[in-house]
């Protein structure tokens, strides 16, 4: 039943009418009455007999004959209910899409959306030229295993330039034409319309569908739809695609998959990763966890041999990549002293107009959005505070006055409360503040941003200046001249455990855009050189920095070295939480930490041999609150993204 109980997590026994008995299919959407209610159900499966002693009710209802719960996706469902301690019901609620009676009654779906089952299927996919998979050593033999039916398993790390959609594109055609079916999550829409466009360049018009939460209702479930009736072998999508009902499948693949978008806001919060690969397991699929970064825990999939590794032999990696230099080392500090504390140094300012020059475009990646998104007393430095709630103040253009990020109030005559000074400065520069300086800096050179209010999918070649956030940074035809990497300690010093992962992350991905260094494309990082993730960036060498990542967290017992859940409410609740928890041997509880107004964080760490009793045990306790009806909740998050 879609109620959202711990204590009812579990499959009720209901009498089917006669005049339902054809409609009544496992996989279907029904109605039944629980509680002196009518709510929503599924009808798992048709038995002649029960084991319950009791009398039972009969379904009031079946919504729609329409069979879109799997055998598959339910058992996968299950799987990801136990793996986050959460219940069926929220993951059910994830896996299928909200239904759409006018889409459903359609007798024939929009082709744009929902091609036809009698499209002939793509042919196999021709061998990778230099360009292609024939760059990495593996990625033939890779191909090769997937059009003959079988289940390869591989961490691949792209190079530098690659058009990673057309060589997903290839994978996918590869498990097309071994009658498997294919599912490819990638982490936002931009990255979406270019595997789009990919696909239906390799396999043609009407053999996959995307599904994505920003298609709206309609299109979303007709896309849905088009998988469930098995119209077409390929499904992609943000992490809304990674339950979708394909058939037969035979390869799922997801792309960058240390980005923070591709971990789901709702209970109970798996992660897109770790749902594909236990989908994988389940199916007996191949599987391809992708990116020009590496995480610790696609790393740990390495290390234990569950997967190989498809990289490029160091001398192509060095002929594909720009040439990256640090401001912060000997040499620059030598020729320049103020590159230690210059938010744009000789170095980058070099960089930028030699590309220029060149008639080629650059690339300017900034950590923080907006104008000034923090601002301090320009006389003692003290950060600049609302005196209402205490929230950062920031200003949105040069003629704003100072408004506070948190309540929105509007700092009108602000005083410093230390030295009664009026005058602020800028200590943290936004993208919209940058892009106005550089544009004062080069009057003759187009600038354009991408960010939150715009993301650019695509800028043209020649002389120009690009401003983006993270995640945001549009492709250059031809690449980029130069990139610079600015405000490093921005992402370097944030109190995250995957801090160093991130930021090498974005820097790589941006990176990835330049033009090779043979073709005079640079990457100028305002860091010091000594730093491991700018080590890695340096040699463009994610699989060192991950290897170390993981082997540090070993030591410390941070995921994905052992399992933790992380329990946040008022110290009441989660104090009765884990009195009602059994947990199972070696469980260490850390904590609490603050985690907001009247909230703490407690944090149970096991080995990974023990993540399932974790789990189970964390579950039957929010079951035994449920049932008592406690007037606290608790979130229960099972390897979470952030850690304090």
């Amino acid at each position: 039943m879609d109620v959202p109980l711990a204590h009812l997590d579990r499959p009720f026994d209901y009498l089917v009418p006669a005049e339902w008995d054809e409609a009544a299919q496992p996989g279907t959407r029904v109605r039944v009455r629980f509680a002196g209610q009518l709510v929503a159900g599924w009808l798992l499966a048709r038995a002649g007999s029960s084991e319950h002693p009791g009398k039972l009710t009969y379904l009031d209802k079946v919504v729609s004959p329409e069979r879109v719960l799997t055998a598959e996706v339910r058992t996968l469902a299950r799987a990801v209910a136990d793996r986050y301690a959460g219940s069926l019901a929220d993951v059910l609620r994830l896996a299928v899409p909200p239904r759409h009676a006018r889409v459903e009654r359609e007798s024939a779906p929009a082709a744009a959306d929902c091609p036809a089952a009698e499209t002939p299927a793509a042919p196999p996919p021709s061998s990778a030229g230099p360009a292609g998979w024939g760059s990495y050593p593996a990625g033939a033999a890779f191909l090769r295993a997937l059009a003959a039916g079988r289940a390869p398993r591989a961490v691949w790390s792209a190079l530098a330039g690659e058009e990673w959609p057309a060589r997903l594109a290839e994978a996918v055609a590869a498990a097309v034409a071994a009658d498997r079916g294919a599912v490819v999550v990638v982490p936002d829409a931009r990255d979406l319309d270019r595997l789009d466009a990919a696909l239906t360049a390799v396999l043609g018009p009407g053999r996959h569908v995307t599904l994505s939460a920003a298609l709206g209702p309609a299109r979303r479930y007709r896309a849905f739809l088009a998988a469930s009736r098995e119209s077409v072998p390929v499904v992609i999508g943000t992490r809304a695609a990674m339950f979708a009902p394909v058939r037969r499948l035979g390869l799922v693949v997801i792309w960058d998959d240390g980005d923070d978008l591709h971990a789901e806001p709702r209970a109970p919060y798996p992660h897109a990763r770790d749902v594909l690969l236990t989908r994988a397991r389940l199916a007996d699929a191949a599987v391809l966890v992708a990116g020009h970064s590496r995480t610790a825990e696609a790393q740990l999939l390495l290390e234990t041999g569950w997967a190989r590794e498809i990289a490029a032999d160091r001398e192509t990696v060095r002929a594909r990549t720009p040439r990256v230099t640090p401001t912060g080392d000997d040499p620059q500090l030598a020729r320049d002293p103020a590159a230690a504390t210059a938010r744009l140094p000789s170095l980058a300012w070099e960089a930028a107009r030699a590309a220029l020059r060149d008639q080629t475009p650059v690339l300017v990646q900034v950590p923080r959005r907006g104008y000034l998104p923090a601002v301090a007393c320009a006389d003692c430095r003290t950060p600049g505070r609302c005196p209402h709630c205490a929230g950062p103040l920031a200003l949105t253009s040069a003629r704003a006055v100072p408004a506070c990020r948190w309540c929105g109030r509007v700092a009108v005559g602000y005083t410093c409360p230390h030295c009664a000074g009026r005058r602020l400065r800028a200590s943290v520069v936004g993208a919209r503040r940058t892009a106005e300086e550089l544009g004062r800096a080069f009057p003759d050179t187009p600038v354009r941003t991408s960010g939150r209010e715009e993301v650019l999918p695509r800028v043209p070649g020649g002389a120009g200046l690009v401003i983006a956030t993270p995640g945001a940074e549009p492709v250059a035809e031809g690449g980029y001249g130069a990139v610079l990497l600015l405000d490093s300690w921005a992402l370097l010093t944030r109190a995250d455990l995957r801090a160093g992962e991130e930021a090498l992350r974005r820097w790589l991905t941006a990176a990835a855009l330049a033009r090779p260094a043979a073709a005079g494309g640079r990457v100028v990082v305002v860091a010091d050189g000594s730093l491991a993730p700018v080590q890695a960036l340096l040699r463009w060498d994610p699989g060192w920095f991950a290897t170390r990542e993981l082997a540090e967290r070993r030591e410390l017992g941070f995921p994905p070295a052992a399992r933790m859940a992380s329990l946040t409410g008022t110290a009441e609740a989660v104090a009765d939480l884990l009195a009602a928890a059994r947990l199972p041997a070696g469980a260490e509880l850390l904590g609490p930490v603050p985690a907001g107004p009247d909230q703490e964080r407690m944090l149970v760490r096991v080995p990974r041999a023990r993540a399932a009793p974790l789990a189970a045990a964390l579950h039957s306790a929010a079951a035994v609150r449920t049932a008592r009806k406690a007037a606290e909740p608790v979130r229960i998050q099972v390897d979470p993204l952030a850690l304090f």
